[in-house]
């Protein structure tokens, strides 16, 4: 695991002190969520290329029917791990480019501030706390 990952796959980084008065999505802060974004994103792409990596050492053509299922099922649970981490590469980029148009950090639903903290602990959310629960609420509600 990275040095710079904790456990549970987290990127560690120092939360941000706000000071009193400070503007929401000033230039530290964007500087900040940058930082977060590309880290999380340089990651992921070391990851793919470990995936990547390990599935071209590791392919053999097993005799044995047994340990030829057991390598195609390790190598399709790494497959759709990566592609659920190709998914969120996208969501990061996503991110990065609503931080270069000065929209990151606003609720896409009603345009209020997400929040420092919400946004550390998910940096590509695009909708404040109480868009998000409604959303998931209505999800819900469709089935």
């Amino acid at each position: 695991m990275p040095a710079d990952m904790n456990v549970s796959g987290v990127l560690d980084f120092k939360p941000y002190k706000p000071k009193r008065g400070e503007e929401y999505m000033n230039d530290a802060q964007i500087a900040h969520f940058r930082g977060i974004l590309l880290d999380w994103k340089h990651k992921l792409m070391e990851e793919v290329d470990r995936t990547l990596h390990h599935m071209q050492d590791e392919a053999a053509n097993f005799p044995d029917p047994n340990d030829r299922a057991t390598q195609e099922s390790e190598f399709t649970l790494e497959l759709r791990t990566r592609d659920r981490e190709r998914k969120l590469i996208r969501k990061i980029d996503e991110a990065i480019v609503s931080l270069d148009g000065g929209d990151y950090g606003y609720c896409e639903a009603c345009g209020i501030e997400i929040g420092i903290r919400r946004l550390e602990a998910r940096p590509t959310a695009t909708l404040c706390y109480d868009c998000k629960v409604l959303e998931e609420i209505r999800e819900r509600q469709m089935g």
